[in-house]
């Protein structure tokens, strides 16, 4: 499994639950202060953002891979409130039918993928990372989302399991770099439970 093959399984995941979606889905409570239409919009810009980072190039590689990307893009209480004053934007960027939107804008990073190395360096904000080692923060972030999706309009599907080995793999190596490696163990092998709230994202 490379990680385009969890990445391409992850989008797919997430064009499937978005089709799934009825009319009277999209103003309805989904994550926080989104509705389900900010939800799908933030969600999409794992689809869209790519080919705009890949259009500046990094002069240098300044981020090794995901974990390193969470820890940098994660860092202050302030970007939460950013991340969803965005996702808000990007819900209305959908337009009058976000279910072909996010059609197109599969099919178009699928494409453009097909065209980008391995190992080209992506000029994100916080610095380069190549793109073998962004590409798992955009499966984690299909994944999850399209997970917190299907809970909000009452979906039956489930992740692929390329997509959510990949995302499960963060979490745990996120949980060791923070100190909650302990906790964490006891917690999937049934000794503990985790405190309300807990999360390794910071």
């Amino acid at each position: 499994m490379t990680v385009r093959d969890a990445y391409q399984a992850a989008v797919d995941f997430f064009v499937s639950a978005v089709d799934q979606a009825g009319d009277r889905d999209w103003d309805s409570a989904a994550l926080g202060v989104w509705t389900v239409r900010d939800l799908v919009g933030h969600t999409c810009r794992s689809l869209t953002i790519i080919e705009g980072y890949a259009a500046q190039p990094g002069n240098q590689v300044d981020i090794e891979g995901p974990v390193e990307y969470f820890q940098k893009a994660l860092d202050g209480a302030a970007i939460h409130d950013s991340i969803a004053h965005r996702g808000k934007e990007a819900g209305l960027s959908l337009g009058n039918d976000p279910k072909a939107t996010v059609r197109d804008a599969a099919k178009a990073v699928t494409t453009f993928l097909e065209g980008l190395a391995d190992d080209a360096v992506l000029g994100l904000p916080l610095g380069g990372i190549r793109l073998a080692g962004y590409l798992p923060t955009r499966t984690f972030e299909l994944t999850i989302h399209t997970l917190d999706l299907v809970e909000a309009i009452d979906l039956e599907i489930s992740p692929p399991v390329q997509a959510m080995s990949g995302t499960l793999q963060i979490l745990v190596e996120l949980a060791s770099s923070r100190g909650h490696g302990p906790a964490a163990a006891l917690a999937l092998t049934g000794r503990k439970s985790l405190p309300a709230g807990f999360s390794v994202l910071g």
